[in-house]
């Protein structure tokens, strides 16, 4: 008898704990996916759509603190908040693909990342890049968010929020770092 009490509660300590350490199984995949350039494993755990539109959301906002209330309800502003809102979009377009977030990841530049800059001044050196997520700080936000924060080439923190869905964890979120309460508008 005492044998059908003990199995569900190994069952679910092995649910929890299979929840527990997804996110960590899913970081080091994404992780494996950038170092090996797998564009196909690295969409199996990043929710591309997802990301896109968080780092969209990022952009349009900062834009419209840059450039403070009187631009905004200025008509010829406004269009060129439009604009500018249109090349954030094929920023964050460039970001949003495996070679950009690979280079997010590393917490490189993305212009380093396409160009092999930024690593040796002997341009013809063989170098490598630096790890994924190398140096990351790791916790839970809530049971179904996931954070690995590391630090960018300007020492800025970016975020990475992974979502679970299920059993499943996707990376869903980068955050970047955006803040416009530390910044003034020109």
């Amino acid at each position: 008898m005492k044998k059908w009490l003990v199995l569900p509660l190994i069952a679910l300590l092995a649910l929890l704990g299979w929840v527990a350490a997804g996110p960590f199984l899913t970081v080091n995949a994404i992780r494996n996916a950038v170092k090996a350039q797998d564009t196909a494993e690295l969409s199996r755990h990043v929710d591309f759509p997802a990301v896109r539109a968080s780092l969209k959301a990022q952009f349009d906002d900062y834009l419209m603190h840059q450039a403070g209330a009187q631009m905004q309800a200025d008509p010829l502003g406004a269009l060129a908040l439009r604009l500018a809102s249109g090349v954030s979009g094929s920023a964050v377009d460039a970001i949003a693909t495996p070679a950009g977030l690979g280079a997010v990841l590393e917490g490189r530049n993305l212009m380093h990342r396409i160009g092999g800059g930024g690593r040796s001044d002997d341009t013809y050196a063989p170098s490598t890049p630096p790890a994924p997520l190398q140096g990351a700080k790791y916790g839970f936000e809530s049971p179904s968010r996931f954070v690995a924060t590391v630090r960018n080439d300007d020492g800025e923190p970016v975020a990475f929020v992974l979502h679970r869905d299920g059993l499943r964890w996707r990376l869903g979120e980068i955050r970047l770092p955006l803040d416009p309460a530390t910044s003034t508008p020109e």
